[in-house]
């Protein structure tokens, strides 16, 4: 018996010499650097840069690793105890180690070499692991491991407070999906943030730790419901929970609110935009301050320009509109001749693409749908030709006094399809027309001076013959009128009668970037732009003639809450046009809104806030155009195909007014009813200024006689270069010949 006991004593003065020699091996970094007291003071977690509109609703985030930190105030007090409760029942009464459980992990771990007993790391010891990750050391990897979290979780303890440990853990424990820290997760799942979860939203986390995938709520809710139970059950055990409360909330189904900011979030493509320009104000601010300010991992707060309630309007108009005309348009193209020519456009497509093998073989492929994505068994020349009649579409709103963009939807989908639309260039339309009527305001045009609406034969381009959208001819129409009424033939009249230097300065001031071609063609809108190009230049419209500078950030401030960029940049007011051409110009397009293509949007839509704008329906009905705005806001949105081939084949669905105003008619249908918004973003335009009390004052139309000829003398302004200028304009028009061109262009009316 003696003997045994010796052998006993012997064999564990070994294992505890053994023991002693490891410990020492591992603390004097004979397997590795082990951090110091210093090192883990100065500690510090990557955090995600966090993005807001201009109310401080969080829109997206930048992250390598999706965190952002919280400290221990902002933790419910259920949150904590359902985490000591499921992970460190005896937290509060260690010191970083919990002795009864280490030494069974050293026996099963070290001895049995059982490597998944697990259960014997305290919250401190997890923390270690997570702040610094594990290495591989071998046959050895997991005591070394062990040993060095032991270390570390003691000189944790000896340096931050119990409550500061709970909160460090809470900001680095994983949680699936690249999502790091309690208060991504409660964002990620539950869509608020973590002061605000309840019991059983707080038990579904702290579920996840114990394997943060088989235990995700989204992707295996049965997993997640079945731990989110052990965890209640836990917590009334150690009495943080009565019975009678843990039995009601296990009746609880599931109840996610799944927001994932990176790939679903309300303005991924503004968020595109945001990047870019946030990362060029760093790189300033890195060069000005010495520091290294990262925009993915310094916890950066952003906060933009945009309006999260004009966003989700927008979204939802996007939603209810385009599913009902993509409806339409796919009916179109599935029968007659409009099928023909999509089979066409597939092989030419295919062809392009060199692909020659298996086109037809189905294969299952995520398909995008407004009812949301599904995956469907289609060939590759189906799926091409899917793609090639999908509706796209943009919308931007943006304050003319300030730049500030309030709403940004680039696109249908940004995962499926990353191209903004907001930067499209295509065909301008009717929408081009008030910058024709604005330059001839310019040269001293009044609204009550008539253009002839007589069939005009241009001979020297092919013997053209411009139609207006209703087939009429004959008389005159007042300015006001033919642009209110989108008149065609009294446009082209009006082009040829100004100097297209003057067309041409104010296309240039206006900010467009392509070229303006001298061509009667250019009148009714051949001329291509952007939806940001339009936006900015009808807010020179609203704002009485001035040049704008959009902008989407306001300010940037660190992850200690402090600000490191505001932009207070005022740039210095540019006058291009003069404050009366905008003045009538406005007041001919408040007209264009009531009476003209733009009637709908009160008379079918029921929005009553004042609005200026003006349709577009480009060649064939190939992009609808539509353009909104009064003193505080300028809206404007473009739909149609990736191609322009692709197309509705009648106004009644592919006009400006049928399938681009609805976006914006049915984002403010829900603005008007807000009151926030409809004050701040909806003011009425000024009154007219009495020298232009009389300026509208006349009949739309007149028939052709040689005493409207007179009248319409009285109206010509002896201080202005205007009838000058037409005679001049006629004869440089002559001299032109671009037959090929312009029968390119107008096979067909233009609205």
């Amino acid at each position: 018996m003696k003997k045994i006991l010796l052998f006993l004593i012997k064999l564990g003065a070994f294992f505890i010499l053994l023991l002693g020699l490891f410990y020492a091996a591992v603390y004097y970094n004979i397997f590795g650097h082990l951090y110091t007291k210093s090192e883990l003071k100065d500690f510090k977690n990557e955090i995600a840069s966090v993005i807001t509109s201009d109310d401080g609703t969080i829109i997206g985030k930048f992250f390598d690793e999706n965190r952002t930190n919280v400290v221990f105030n902002d933790l419910p007090t259920h949150l904590v105890n359902a985490l000591v409760a499921t992970e460190d029942v005896r937290y509060y009464e260690h010191g970083g180690v919990d002795s009864r459980s280490l030494f069974r992990v050293l026996f099963k771990t070290i001895l049995l070499g059982k490597k998944s007993s697990g259960g014997g790391s305290t919250l401190t010891q997890q923390l270690a692991k997570n702040m610094y990750g594990r290495k591989n050391y071998g046959p050895l990897t997991m005591p070394i491991n062990k040993m060095k979290e032991a270390i570390l979780a003691n000189r944790l303890e000896s340096i931050y407070s119990k409550d500061e440990i709970l909160t460090l853990y809470l900001n680095t424990v994983p949680f699936g999906e690249n999502v790091y820290g309690i208060q991504s997760a409660s964002r990620r799942y539950f869509n608020k943030d973590v002061n605000n979860i309840k019991v059983e939203e707080a038990a579904v986390l702290i579920g996840m730790l114990k394997a943060n995938t088989y235990y995700n709520p989204r992707l295996y809710p049965a997993h997640a419901l079945s731990r989110r139970n052990v965890v209640l059950e836990q917590m009334e055990k150690y009495e943080y929970l009565s019975k009678q409360l843990t039995d009601s909330l296990q009746l609880l189904p599931l109840d996610l609110d799944y927001a994932n900011l990176e790939s679903e979030g309300p303005a991924n493509y503004f968020l595109v935009q945001v990047k870019k320009e946030v990362q060029d104000i760093l790189k300033s601010v890195n060069r000005e301050l010495d520091t290294i300010y990262d925009i993915r991992k310094s916890g950066l707060i952003i906060e933009t320009t945009l309006n999260i309630d004009l966003q989700n309007y927008a979204l939802n108009a996007f939603h209810d509109h385009l599913k009902k005309m993509q409806s339409k348009i796919d009916r179109q193209y599935k029968k007659g001749t409009s099928r023909s020519e999509l089979n066409k456009l597939a092989t030419a497509k295919l062809k392009q693409l060199k692909i020659t093998k298996n086109i037809d073989v189905k294969k299952k492929r995520e398909m995008f749908s407004w009812d949301g994505f599904y995956t469907d068994s289609i060939s590759y020349r189906d799926s091409i030709k899917n793609d090639l009649t999908l509706l796209h579409a943009g919308l931007i709103a943006i304050d003319p006094n300030t730049g500030a963009i309030k709403t940004w939807v680039g696109g249908i989908d940004h995962r499926k399809y990353p191209y903004d639309q907001i930067f499209a260039q295509r065909q301008t339309a009717s929408a081009f027309k008030p910058i024709l009527y604005a330059t001839a305001f310019e040269e001293g045009a009044m609204p009550c001076q008539y253009l002839d609406n007589d069939e005009l034969v241009l001979t020297d381009y092919e013997n053209w013959t411009p139609q207006n959208y209703n087939h009429s001819v004959g008389g005159k129409y007042s300015i006001s009128a033919a642009l209110a009424k989108s008149m065609n033939i009294p446009t082209v009249n009006l082009f040829l009668q100004l100097p297209f230097k003057s067309v041409q300065n104010v296309w240039s001031n206006l900010g467009f970037s392509q070229t303006l071609e001298y061509n009667p063609s250019t009148a009714l809108g051949a001329a291509t732009a952007s939806l940001y190009e339009m936006a900015i230049a009808y807010a020179s419209f609203a704002n009485g003639g001035i040049k704008i500078k959009p902008k989407i950030i306001s300010l940037i401030k660190n992850s200690k809450g402090e600000v490191i960029y505001k932009n207070e940049q005022l740039d210095k007011e540019e006058q291009i046009l003069h404050m009366n051409s905008t003045v009538l110009l406005n007041e001919v397009l408040q007209k264009a809104m009531k009476e003209g293509t733009g009637r709908s949007m009160k008379s079918v839509y029921g929005v009553q806030l004042p609005l200026a704008g003006k349709t577009g329906t480009s060649q064939n009905y190939a992009d609808a155009w539509f353009l909104a705005y009064n003193p505080n806001l300028v809206m404007a949105t473009r739909v149609g195909a990736s191609m322009p081939s692709i197309h509705f084949n009648n106004g009644t669905n592919g006009s400006g007014s049928t399938l681009a105003l609805p976006l914006i008619a049915k984002t403010l249908q829900k603005a008007q009813k807000n009151r926030n918004v409809k004050s701040k973003y909806f003011t009425a335009f000024a009154e007219l200024p009495a020298e232009f009390e009389y300026a509208l004052d006349c009949e739309d139309y007149v028939e052709n006689s040689d005493i409207e000829k007179l009248v319409s003398g009285i109206f010509k302004n002896k201080n202005t270069t205007f009838e000058k200028a037409s005679k001049k304009a006629n004869r440089k028009a002559k001299r032109k010949n671009k037959k090929s061109f312009f029968k390119r262009l107008f096979g067909k009316k233009d609205e």
